[in-house]
Parts: structure tokens; C-alpha cells; sequence
């Protein structure tokens, strides 16, 4: 399948992307207000307009009279322009989105699993993949990539997990982007989850309102990302907010964060006790049954999240910690308050304490993050 018209072979430019992103900020726009926003003449910006055009990735409205002269016409994304695929493989389930040029979820398939075996899963996602690449074929829509958000170390704390060394062995030395990209004519590319989710959360959830964060993800393992004037922040490895791994004690205790507000530490909880593990994920995790199992993981997860940002605000100085998670909204929400209590017992001495908030995205930002990197790349970066 051609998933790339022979108008789009030639990458936008500078000024073409500026508008997209212009217009995908501010809804629906006049050309006049676009204007104010480029250092560029109007007859410039009437010139991009009908370049975009070509590929259909804007749509007219009707004017809209207000007051004298020529009424303006305002201008918008159209969502049907362009579609990317978000793939987020975790450690307990999977998701694949179809996702349009807005970043509004069009398509979903689920696979959940207790661990997924690596070749067992790769049939699925190719099934699902398949399937969405011959509907987008069939309806003449443009599929423009496919981002793969996934652990960087899918078989990494195996015997945490309780996996076999040949199904960590088989995670360890598998090419995920080269697995997928040998299921399609997108091109594909390949973040950390965690660092998929936080762009997710910048270009769907904060967007513009806050430009500087600490971004907390709460899945089966906790993990993180940062965001340093509106861009992700860079890293030598590109493992920059990897907060599973921050001790959490004297070093000869080797405790990580991960083992304390992870939600497979929860899924302990209630394995112990003859509940279903996988009720962390849900909202039974907040009934009679589940919740003196819950209230304990709070307060162990919060007091260890409260260290966690502690210590990140004195390296970082940020202002903002948004914290979101693959848990019920309401869990997530008591998780937060209990986070912010721990964190009035710390000495803040010398820094200054950040806003922690939740985020906005939710379950759905790994994957959501993913679909977003090539849209991003293309049209608005």
C-alpha cells in the first residue's frame, strides 16, 4: 500500500508546518489572526493556504460577519488530512490506535495478557495493523506513520516478574521497530513509553498552558520523562526521567521507586490476599473488597512518589509535576492527594515546591504519544 501521496514526498516547510501548528493551537482562525502570529505578509500566508490546500489538510468555514468591512473566513485542521497508528506495548496489555490529524482517536484494539510472550504478540498487533492499513487503503486516507511506544527493557526485572529466562531472553534480543516496520509501508518509529506518554500529555493534554513539568506515569512499572521549555528534555541514552530505577533508600537496601509505586506492587497486594491482580487497573481496586489493600499501596506509592519529586525539583527547578497513570481516574485522583500530603512533611529548604496536578490524557497516552510522533514530525514540529 502507498501510504504517502507523491505531494507529500517532499517534506513541508518551515512556514507550512508553522501555520498547521498555529491553526491545530487556536481552532478555528481567521487569516488575519494567522497573520499576527507570523512574521510573514499576508499574501505570503494566502500562498502557504493554497499549498495546503492541495493536500487537503485544511478546512474553509463559512464567514462569519462581525461588524464592517469584508467578514473573515475562518480556517481549521482537517482532522481527515493525514492519520498515524500509535502502538503501546506494555507489560500488560497493548493498545493500537488509528489516530487523525488532530490527535483524535478514530480506531482502538486491545490485547491484554499476564506478560505478553514477544512472537505471540507481534501476530496480534501485525492482525490489528493489517486490518487498519486496509480500511485506511479502501477509504483513500493517508496513513503517515506509525509511532511504537514500548519499555526500553521489556525484559528487564525478569525475576521480578516472574518470567522464564527464554521469554526475557527472546524481549531482550528482539528489534521491535524493525519487527513492525516489517508490517508496513509507514515508516515507523520507536520512543520509550513513558516518553511517548509525555508527549502525549505536552501536545494533547498541557499544550501550551505549561511549557516546564516532571511528568510521573503510573503503569504496571512508574516511570517519567521531562519537559524543559515546552521540548522534551534530551539525554545521552535517551532515558532522561527513568524514575523506576531511583533508589528509595540506603543504597545497600537497592529499593527502587518502581517497587513502591508501581501498580504491579498493587497487583502483590491483592494476588496475596486471593483478590485478582489485575483489578489494580480498574475501579475495583476502590471497592469493599479491594480497599484496605489499596489504602496500604497509597501510602507506601505516595511517600515514595513525594521522594521522587523532591528530589527531582532540586536537579530540575521546575515549577509543575503532572502525574497520570494506567489506574481508574479516581484512584489516580486519591493517589495525587496523598502525594501532596507526603510532600508537606519534606524540608523544602532552599527550593521552591512544584504544583502537582493531574494529567489529562490518561490510559491512553503511551500509544496516544506514540501516533503523535510522526504527526508531530510532519505537520506541526
Amino acid at each position: 500500500m502507498n501510504v504517502l501521496p507523491n505531494v507529500l514526498k517532499t517534506p513541508l516547510s518551515m512556514n507550512e508546518r508553522k501555520l498547521l501548528k498555529i491553526v491545530r493551537q487556536h481552532g478555528d482562525i481567521p487569516r488575519h489572526k494567522i497573520v499576527e502570529h507570523m512574521d510573514i505578509t499576508a499574501q505570503a500566508i494566502g500562498q502557504i493556504v493554497r499549498k495546503l490546500d492541495q493536500y487537503q489538510l485544511l478546512t474553509h468555514h463559512k464567514a462569519v460577519k462581525v461588524g464592517v468591512g469584508q467578514p473573515p473566513k475562518p480556517l481549521s485542521i482537517n482532522p481527515d488530512g493525514a492519520f498515524s497508528v500509535g502502538i503501546k506495548i506494555g507489560r500488560r496489555h497493548t493498545d493500537v490506535l488509528l489516530v487523525d490529524l488532530l490527535g483524535v482517536v478514530r480506531d482502538r484494539y486491545s490485547i491484554a495478557y499476564e506478560f505478553p510472550i514477544a512472537h505471540d504478540l507481534l501476530n496480534k498487533i501485525k492482525e490489528h495493523l493489517t486490518r487498519i492499513q486496509e480500511k485506511q487503503a479502501h477509504e483513500q486516507k493517508m496513513l503517515i506513520g506509525v509511532g511504537v511506544a514500548t519499555p526500553f527493557s521489556m525484559g528487564g526485572w525478569s525475576k521480578l516478574l516472574g518470567l522464564s529466562d527464554a521469554e526475557a531472553n527472546e524481549w531482550n534480543a528482539l528489534d521491535v521497530a524493525a519487527a513492525i516496520q516489517n508490517m508496513t509501508t509507514a515508516p515507523v518509529k520507536l520512543a520509550k513509553d513513558t516518553v511517548a506518554a509525555c508527549i502525549a500529555e505536552l501536545l494533547n493534554g498541557q499544550r501550551a498552558a505549561r511549557q516546564n513539568f516532571l511528568y510521573l506515569y503510573v503503569d504496571t512499572f512508574v516511570g517519567g520523562s521531562v519537559v524543559a521549555q515546552g521540548r522534551l528534555l534530551e539525554s545521552a541514552h535517551g532515558n532522561v526521567g527513568a524514575v523506576a530505577s531511583l533508589p528509595t533508600a540506603l543504597q545497600s537496601d537497592r529499593k527502587q521507586l518502581l517497587g513502591e509505586a508501581s501498580l504491579w506492587e498493587l497487583e502483590q497486594r491483592f494476588g496475596v490476599v486471593s483478590l485478582e491482580p489485575l483489578a489494580a487497573y480498574g475501579e475495583e481496586a476502590l471497592d469493599a473488597q479491594h480497599i484496605a489493600q489499596t489504602d496500604a499501596w497509597l501510602m507506601n506509592a505516595s511517600r515514595a512518589l513525594a521522594f521522587a519529586i523532591v528530589s527531582g525539583t532540586a536537579f530540575l527547578d521546575t515549577d509543575t509535576v503532572v502525574i497520570d497513570g494506567s489506574m481508574a481516574t479516581r484512584l489516580l485522583q486519591k493517589l495525587i492527594a496523598k502525594t501532596n500530603e507526603a510532600l508537606s512533611t519534606f524540608n523544602w529548604e532552599g527550593l521552591w515546591p512544584p504544583q502537582v496536578i493531574q494529567g489529562v490524557v490518561g490510559s491512553d497516552a503511551g500509544a496516544l504519544g506514540g501516533a503523535l510522533m510522526p504527526l508531530h514530525e510532519y505537520f506541526y514540529a
